[in-house]
């Protein structure tokens, strides 16, 4: 039974891929509850968390990905004569 020998050896792989699996999940969601706690600083200070976001995304996209999406954005509310630019109160809003 040649097989069974096979068989050990793989199920210690798939065990070992699993404990390692196991063991970056913790850490990511250790991570994850630092970057939650950074934000809540953040926000103590008085920054904003959700254009903080923004402002991250946009990092990692890159200056030309952002400046084509604006671009775009803005041509769109022009199509639907929305203002363009800084936001202003439209349907009533002040």
């Amino acid at each position: 039974m040649s097989g069974a020998g096979h068989n050990s050896i793989a199920g210690e792989e798939i065990l070992q891929v699993i404990e390692r699996i196991e063991r970056l999940e913790k850490e990511k969601s250790e991570v994850a509850d630092l970057v939650k706690e950074v934000y809540s600083e953040a926000e103590a200070r008085g920054y904003d968390a959700r254009i903080l976001r923004k402002l991250i995304i946009e990092r990692r996209r890159g200056a030309e990905d952002v400046a084509e999406d604006a671009a775009i954005l803005d041509l769109y509310r022009e199509a639907i004569k929305m203002p363009t630019g800084p936001r202003h109160p439209t349907n009533g809003e002040t």
